[in-house]
């Protein structure tokens, strides 16, 4: 491969390498609750990508652990949009409702060890006990419940005795983490629902932590790729098969930043909305983002994939410009499809001149794509073009038919206009005109100079069809919701005119309409005796042009960036400012591309990234706090409770290794609802990190000590113990404890015979 690698295929290389695993295997877990769309794109691409690139497998699992909102048909269309991306997932589809008596029987061990309980709290209690990200949460008093108890009482869930609601089942772990995910969280829940595949044969449904790791377990899979909305979730992920403590091989969890567009919503739930309250005509609407609906707009599965993989994956999340996706359909596209000429606001030209008919040779494709093909061009004394090429009061740099100015056909002849034939109202009905004999392209001596040529179709024998002009489904670059639908998404011309041969010979589903876009026969809707063509894209970036008019001209010194200056990346462009900004932040700052992109785009941002350097020249760490936690700050509030010095002090703390990144988590809440300086957060709370090997020392004895059955396990070989006893560690220090000397003396400790 020789194609730079992402970190994630990274790790598989090097645990390949190790020895760590013998045979990759990733899954593709969606839930069947809707239509797949363009994330899952890349999501399907990583996954599969993967296990192609490394010669393993990779598993398509039906995430169906909720079955008020699942259903079959989902599931055939995330199986239909895998295997239209060119992907093959084996002998079957799996489902976690394979394993549903296997993660019951987990479940039942977890209670027998002491480590799950079986809660009556109600959903408000259960939040209200849960505590803050400043304070700890309390645990419930049916914690309290014996084994046997907890057991009837989870047997009980299971046959349907009790009503939604009534009982959970929670783990026991620490209900003051500063990690709130660790707070007992639920492991199972009532639900009443017939499932559509497993009927009324169950009334509890495990949550996503629970079933997620041990599926994964369960199937083999050693890479297990989320996305960055569940890192805090791989603390459940490692402490359920670390305390089931099932045997190796066992899969890991590894985050890579999600996948966000500018012009659209990736939200299920609004994709949902969007269906259900007739916003569109469907999951398969060509302006929807979902694959169906790009693959019914005739987007090809080769510039979906194309697209992922310049898009990347990268550790941070960021937003990529619609017009990246768009440009790789053109790229895809320009060099295979057929042209043809089609008129969607006809206007009648009689050639006075001409008398009879013929049929031109023309080629479907121009001599710089190296393909062969032509088609038959009916021409007669009668013709249509489009409407806008014909100016009676042209503007300047008008270079189409006026009064006064010849044009070409398209491989045709050159015309002259005569006479501008008008109805009563004053509108411009027909153009009489006359030809030049000796102008036909290819054999043209008339000497006329023209500057451009125009579509044309012949009036006799042009064939009437229906062309659907779709754009972008929302008007505005982050949208919320349909309040910013953009009115002009699809216009539909019932009666353009398209030359015989497209519909006849039907060379292509896709055609370049020349000068119009790119097309595709409507998989659904396309009869010949009543075609239907949708626009795809159109053959220019016309919103940049849009973007350009609303923004000053940038001067000429600024428009080149210099050849030093890093790569720009190909998400989204820049303004002159945002590439000054971006070259900066990577030349004297030395930001990592991801991140000094991030910054520069964003003004206020860049800006409170800026005055934070002023005071401490941490820049990297400074960078990612502004880039993650500041900016999450800022979509939550208008005004900030802390200032630039305060996030560079915060950063100095962590640079400096007072306290673990873990901890300036807990640090930023805390500023963030109080304005506090980090310093005296820290003093105040007791937050400060334990460097010291002597006062670490003896809580690693202490945990050794109370895990005989592990050590035991881990001395045997069962190396991947290693993360149990430093996470042991450090709760047993509240997360305060340096993970680096953590991690050493662990190893020291556990070596010695």
């Amino acid at each position: 491969m020789g194609k730079k690698k992402d970190f994630l295929r990274k790790i598989v290389e090097e645990d390949l390498r190790s020895g760590k695993y013998s045979q990759v295997v990733t899954r593709f877990p969606p839930e069947p609750n809707g239509y797949p769309h363009i994330g899952h794109a890349k999501s399907i691409s990583l996954n599969f990508g993967v296990a192609r690139d490394y010669g393993g497998r990779c598993n398509l699992r039906m995430d169906d652990t909720n079955p008020e909102t699942e259903e079959a048909r989902y599931v055939e269309a995330i199986e239909d949009a895998v295997r239209w991306l060119g992907f093959d997932w084996g002998e079957r589809t799996l489902y976690t409702s394979d394993y549903f008596q296997r993660l019951y029987d987990y479940a039942v061990e977890l209670i027998k060890m002491g480590k799950a309980y079986v809660d009556s709290l109600s959903e408000e209690e259960i939040r209200e006990y849960r505590g803050t990200v400043t304070e700890p949460g309390r645990r419930s008093i049916y914690a309290e419940r014996s084994v046997e108890e907890n057991l009837d009482l989870f047997e009980r869930m299971r046959k349907g005795e009790f009503a939604e609601g009534e009982h959970v089942l929670r783990a026991r772990i620490d209900m003051a983490a500063a990690n709130m995910k660790m707070r007992d969280p639920l492991l199972y829940r009532i639900r009443h629902a017939p499932h559509f595949r497993t009927g009324n044969a169950w009334h509890i449904y495990p949550m996503y932590d629970f079933a997620h790791c041990l599926s994964d377990y369960i199937e083999g899979v050693t890479h297990s790729f989320c996305t960055l909305e569940f890192e805090n979730n791989r603390e459940i992920y490692d402490w359920i098969l670390d305390t089931l403590g099932v045997p190796p091989p066992r899969p890991h969890q590894y985050e890579f930043a999600r996948l966000n567009i500018n012009y659209t919503v990736l939200s299920k739930r609004k994709l949902i909305e969007l269906v259900k309250e007739g916003y569109v005509s469907g999951w398969d609407d060509p302006r929807m983002p979902t694959i169906a609906g790009y693959r019914r707009r005739g987007y090809t599965p080769e510039s979906i994939l194309t697209f992922c993989e310049q898009i990347g994956v990268a550790k941070a999340n960021s937003v990529v410009d619609v017009a990246q996706l768009e440009a790789c359909i053109r790229d895809d596209l320009n060099p295979k499809v057929p042209r043809v000429m089609c008129v969607l606001d006809p206007l009648k030209v009689t050639i006075l001149n001409y008398e009879g008919s013929e049929e031109i040779d023309a080629s479907y494709y121009p001599h710089d794509v190296p393909r062969e093909g032509t088609r038959k061009l009916p021409f007669s004394s009668e013709i249509y073009i489009e409407r806008e090429d014909f100016s009676e009061h042209p503007p300047k740099g008008y270079y189409r038919l006026t009064p006064d100015q010849p044009v070409r056909l398209k491989h045709a002849y050159i015309i002259r206009c005569q006479e501008v034939v008008k109805d009563e109202e004053g509108r411009v009905v027909e153009i009489k005109a006359i030809y030049y004999p000796d102008s036909r392209s290819g054999s043209d001596t008339s000497g006329i100079k023209v500057k451009s040529a125009i579509q044309w179709v012949d009036a006799r024998r042009a064939r009437k069809v229906e062309v659907r002009l779709y754009d972008r489904l929302f008007g505005v670059e982050n949208p919320q919701g349909p309040e910013d639908l953009n009115p002009d998404s699809l216009r539909i011309v019932k009666e353009a005119l398209i030359e015989p041969a497209a519909i006849e010979e039907k060379p292509d589903e896709r055609f370049q309409f020349e000068r119009l876009g790119y097309f595709y026969t409507d998989p659904v809707d396309y009869r010949d005796e009543a075609p239907v063509f949708n626009r795809i894209v159109t053959l220019k970036d016309s919103w940049a042009k849009k973007r350009q008019k609303a923004s000053p001209k940038p001067a000429k010194s600024e428009a080149k960036p210099s050849k030093s200056a890093p790569k720009e990346p190909r998400s989204v462009e820049m303004s002159p400012e945002e590439q000054a900004r971006f070259e900066r932040y990577g030349k004297e700052s030395g930001l990592r591309e991801e991140l000094a992109s991030t910054l520069a785009r964003d003004e206020r941002l860049s800006r409170f990234f800026e005055a934070a350097l002023e005071t401490y020249e941490g820049a990297t760490t400074i960078a990612n706090l502004v880039a993650n936690e500041v900016a999450r700050e800022l979509k939550r509030e208008e005004e900030l409770t802390f200032a630039p010095a305060q996030i560079a002090a915060l950063a100095r703390l962590i640079d400096e290794e007072t306290i673990s990144g873990k901890i300036a988590k807990e640090v930023f809440e805390a500023m963030s609802q109080s304005g506090e300086d980090p310093e005296k957060i820290v003093e105040e709370r007791g937050l400060r990190q334990i460097s010291d090997p002597a006062e670490i020392l003896p809580v690693i004895e202490k945990v050794l000590e109370q895990n005989p059955d592990n050590l035991r396990k881990y001395r045997e070989g069962n190396e991947r113990l290693f993360g149990f006893f430093v996470g042991q560690v450090l709760k047993a220090t509240g997360g305060r404890a340096n993970p680096r000397i953590v991690n050493e003396l662990v190893n020291r400790e556990l070596k010695k015979s």
